[in-house]
């Protein structure tokens, strides 16, 4: 395996670096912790670099998209367009047209008006949309990153559907095939995970009771939790997959030798581990009693939508500690105090030149970044597959030129 000078004098500094080994090892403990023929979706908003994507399509997974650039990517990475789920809430009609086009036809419909307008793209590519109602509902007892459960611009209501069913049920162009329920994101137990699961089947339950509405597909969404710029390691839910198993038996019997399709998504369990960010000591200062690490990555490269608060912030702990370490704050080289990767954070080495190693960066790293803020390059990203390296490659941001036409004159 190529050492990180080597990598770093092939491909410069900072750079990312992902051993897409991880992903299958990632992908087989979700598997393991899930029912039986679940279906597994790979979220491509944590990381759409196309060489992992294409991992993780080789090893099974489909892929849920919720851009057209997402979806680009999906297509890029060998994703059949039968094998995508484009999802989100503000899909606009050129987007659904677009994925239409190329053959997608399994959709979320975040509202009515946008099962209407799914319906109606459907009709006008003469083909029928197979389209999940995501569903606000009820996630009391989980904790991490709320979805739903709460006043959100994501799904609907759940007594709206339950008060006008019809409304969802029978819209010309689309095939209602079940639900989408997501109610968290990056679950901070096992317990708080299940107690969403569960809340989700009692909500799917109710709907078909109440609402009548199909459940042949019924995406359970994710939650499932990775450690983020910091050392550690990926839970094991080693109680998730009976949990779920007994709540299906409950709320849905027949699930296990029916027709029915039951699919979770992932994003950051699957990729987080698989990626480092390799960075370079540029400059240390002394500030009163405080010691300034200066790199040459930023939130430009790493954490910069922490920032709105829908990340946690990144700790920037380094994984190669020695058995000398001193308390530094890890700031970036952007003219802004807020680049800041770390306070308080223990180093071993604070020497400039001196590579220092972020781990837990495959999810929501570059891609999740401001990266165009003042321009400076983007870094590197390299994949790496049994020591060797796989892919190389560096995205770059350019303007196009539109055409400028003049106003029309009245007459």
């Amino acid at each position: 395996m190529p050492d990180l000078a080597t990598l770093i004098r092939r491909y410069g500094s900072p750079l990312y670096v992902y051993q897409l080994d991880a992903v299958g090892r990632a992908l087989a403990d979700l598997r393991a912790a899930l029912p039986a023929r679940s279906v597994v979706y790979y979220s491509l908003k944590a990381n759409p670099h196309v060489a992992i994507a294409a991992e993780l399509r080789s090893l099974g997974c489909r892929a849920e998209t919720s851009s057209s650039g997402e979806l680009a990517a999906a297509m890029r990475a060998g994703f059949r367009s039968e094998d995508c789920l484009y999802t989100g809430p503000g899909k606009t009609d050129a987007e659904i047209g677009d994925a239409l086009g190329i053959g997608v036809r399994r959709f979320s419909a975040e509202s009515a008006g946008e099962l209407e307008r799914i319906g109606r793209a459907a009709r006008a590519h003469g083909t029928e949309a197979t389209v999940l109602l995501r569903v606000n509902g009820d996630s009391a007892g989980a904790t991490g990153l709320r979805m739903t459960g709460a006043e959100s611009q994501f799904g609907v209501a759940e007594a709206q559907v339950i008060a006008d069913p019809a409304r969802f049920t029978g819209v010309p162009g689309v095939r209602l095939a079940g639900v989408h329920l997501f109610p968290l994101s990056n679950a901070s137990s096992e317990e708080s995970l299940i107690a969403a699961f569960r809340a989700s089947i009692a909500l799917a339950t109710r709907l078909r009771e109440r609402a009548g509405l199909p459940l042949r597909i019924i995406d359970l969404g994710g939650g499932f939790a990775a450690p983020y710029a910091r050392p550690g390691r990926r839970p094991v839910y080693s109680r998730l997959r009976g949990a779920l198993e007994g709540m299906l038996d409950e709320g849905l019997p027949g699930w296990r030798h029916s027709d029915v399709e039951i699919a979770f998504e992932s994003g950051r369990y699957l990729v987080g581990d698989c990626g480092r960010l390799v960075t370079t000591i540029q400059d240390v200062k002394i500030s009163g009693d405080r010691t300034f690490v200066v790199l040459d990555a930023g939130i430009n490269h790493l954490g910069g939508m922490a920032g709105l608060g829908r990340l946690a912030r990144p700790s920037a702990t380094p994984d190669d500690l020695g058995r000398t370490t001193k308390t530094v704050t890890l700031v970036g080289p952007l003219c802004t105090p807020a680049d800041v990767l770390g306070r308080d954070v223990q180093v071993s080495t604070s020497v400039p030149g001196d590579p220092l190693v972020v781990p837990n960066v495959g999810a929501y790293g570059l891609s999740a970044s401001l990266v165009a803020f003042l321009g400076r390059p983007a870094p590197a990203e390299v994949t790496l597959m049994d020591g060797e390296v796989r892919t190389a490659s560096r995205l770059r941001l350019a303007y196009d030129d539109l055409p400028v036409t003049q106003p029309v004159e009245a007459p």
